[in-house]
């Protein structure tokens, strides 16, 4: 498995744009480099865009703002990755980035401290269209990423980080570290997922799925649930991971569940390969590794399983 780097010179990549003149920034720290013009507040910069394709560059600092993109296809973009910190700030009453415009990109912003009433609070609302997130940080929340539905868009995310997310602790349904509505497809790549506060550390209701080099450490988790759950059924892959299930589990029956909400997509061909999965240290119990509701057969193979896991199972 590639090693994980949250912000990392080794892989940050070059802006197109140079870093904002004096000018166009002056006291703010909101900057569209495609109108040389720079705003106090996030929602004034989405609104400068409009209908159109642009990009957000934010000056490093912290942040108790939030937006609503309506229209246009955004980019919003850290000067320095990893030194933009959005806490705390809620728009609709669902997240820091509420997006519903016709596509977005995400890079290099943390999102923490973020919590509403019905329990869903966000770093990012994805209602429709088209995401990219990469080089970013969702912390100490009650959701990372929450999506409504649109079978005909994508969800990409990469070299990211999900941590202290999730909740099964009142009336509301839980929340989970992403949660990922009937979209075409979801995209996890050189990512890490850990210390979940219940839930599941990925939920998806998308007809195919790519988990790729990515980790699942379960460790610390307090009340946590599976660590991914296709839970319509799905296609794709999972492959190169590695899963850590904890001791403080909701339920530990398995660590992948296909389709346990009813078939909704077919898991034909769907491929579980070369992952490893283990218990955390002094964690004594039996598991399952695919807990398999689809009644369809799921490719698994090369995986390396501890002792106590079974292989998969026909529920």
């Amino acid at each position: 498995m590639k090693r994980v780097l949250l912000i990392s010179a080794a892989f940050l990549m070059a802006s197109p744009f140079a870093s904002p003149s004096s000018a166009q920034r002056g006291a703010a720290p909101f900057v569209v480099p495609e109108r040389n013009q720079g705003f106090s507040s996030l929602q004034e910069a989405v609104d400068a865009i409009g209908d159109r394709r642009g990009t957000i560059l934010i000056a490093p600092g912290a942040y108790r703002q939030c937006a609503i993109q309506t229209s246009g296809q955004i980019s919003f973009r850290a000067e320095e990755p990893g030194t933009v910190v959005f806490d705390g700030g809620i728009c609709e009453e669902k997240a820091t980035l509420v997006l519903r415009g016709n596509g977005a990109s995400v890079d290099g912003l943390v999102f923490q401290n973020l919590r509403v009433r019905d329990g869903n609070g966000s770093g990012i609302r994805l209602e429709k269209s088209d995401l990219t997130v990469s080089n970013s940080m969702f912390l100490n929340s009650q959701q990372g990423i929450l999506s409504h539905d649109d079978p005909n868009a994508t969800l990409t995310i990469d070299r990211s980080t999900f941590s202290g997310l999730g909740r099964c602790d009142d009336a509301n349904p839980c929340a989970h570290s992403i949660y990922i509505g009937n979209y075409g497809s979801l995209i996890v790549t050189n990512s890490r997922f850990e210390r979940g506060r219940g839930g599941h550390y990925v939920k998806t209701r998308t007809a195919r799925v790519l988990v790729e080099d990515t980790s699942f450490d379960d460790t610390r988790g307090q009340t946590t649930n599976y660590m991914i759950d296709l839970s319509n059924g799905s296609s794709g892959t999972i492959a190169r991971n590695v899963f850590v299930q904890g001791r403080d589990k909701e339920n530990y029956s398995a660590f992948i569940t296909v389709a346990p909400e009813g078939k909704q997509h077919s898991s034909r061909g769907l491929v579980v390969a070369n992952n490893t999965a283990s218990f955390a240290p002094g964690v004594d119990r039996n598991s399952t590794f695919v807990g398999n509701w689809s009644k369809e057969p799921v490719q698994i193979v090369g995986n390396r399983l501890a002792a106590g896991m079974k292989m998969t199972d026909v529920r």
